[in-house]
């Protein structure tokens, strides 16, 4: 079935988001199947409980940071599954996108694609709605979006992070990393071309992720880099290689 897809949207300080999200989703070409939210504990932020009573939704009293809807995903009942960041709205035309890439690029999806250049968290360049591709390509790892058959958690569950671990973030790494380590899955970015953002898995990328609620404006950067520090000091390769500066 085209539509076999489960959509995981997430709340946090962004409510007002969830409206454009929904409305975006349920006009796509292909429409998933279903839509799950999983809401981290935010207090004195009220979200729109008619699309939340749309979604199959938990509601959490607790802030279990950006992992905990990757193991949320578990609970999706359709053959893949794409969950979003609360600041991305995708073009109608992404998971058709997705999908027909998925036939020749088998993979994580995303639709911001980083190459890194320095293990401490440098980028070489970003592929996607911040750098448009023709083309599917490559990249060390990806956010703001991922499309990805359900059976992939398998490889996300597979190593857990340090205990000590800042869960805020890493989850985009550390996705990479596992199917880097234990399958032959790679991090791809479908095409986003310029002349087609419909096409696209974010809209409004620069407009709504960089405000102050964006992990990095928000003071995440240091853990951001620690968690990439760990992973390559672990295993995790990049692109680039050699060339890769490493300290």
């Amino acid at each position: 079935m085209m539509n076999d897809i489960t959509v995981i949207f997430n709340g946090y300080k962004r409510p007002a988001n969830l409206k454009e999200q929904f409305d975006a989703v349920t006009a796509s070409t292909i429409q998933p199947k279903n839509i799950m939210y999983w809401q981290n504990s935010m207090p004195d932020i009220q979200y729109d409980n008619n699309y939340i009573n749309q979604c199959i939704s938990s509601l959490s009293n607790t802030n279990f940071g950006v992992w905990s809807r990757f193991y949320y995903a578990l609970n999706a009942r359709t053959n893949w599954v794409c969950i979003f960041d609360d600041d991305t709205i995708p073009g109608k035309k992404w998971f058709e996108n997705c999908l027909e890439t998925q036939n020749s690029h088998p993979g994580l999806h995303t639709t911001i694609g980083v190459i890194v250049n320095h293990a401490d968290y440098g980028f070489e360049r970003r592929i996607g709605w911040d750098g448009p591709n023709e083309k599917a390509e490559l990249a060390d790892f990806g956010g703001h979006a991922w499309f990805f058959h359900r059976d992939m958690l398998t490889h996300f569950c597979r190593e857990l992070p340090p205990i000590d671990h800042v869960f805020s973030v890493g989850e985009d790494m550390h996705f990479s990393w596992m199917l880097q380590k234990y399958s032959e899955y790679k991090t791809w970015v479908p095409p986003h071309p310029i002349s087609d953002k419909e096409m696209w898995g974010s809209l409004k990328g620069w407009e709504y992720g960089g405000d102050c609620h964006s992990t990095a404006g928000s003071g995440g950067i240091p853990h951001m880099a620690k968690y990439l520090r760990y992973a390559y000091d672990n295993g995790f390769r990049f692109l680039l290689g050699d060339k890769v500066r490493k300290y």
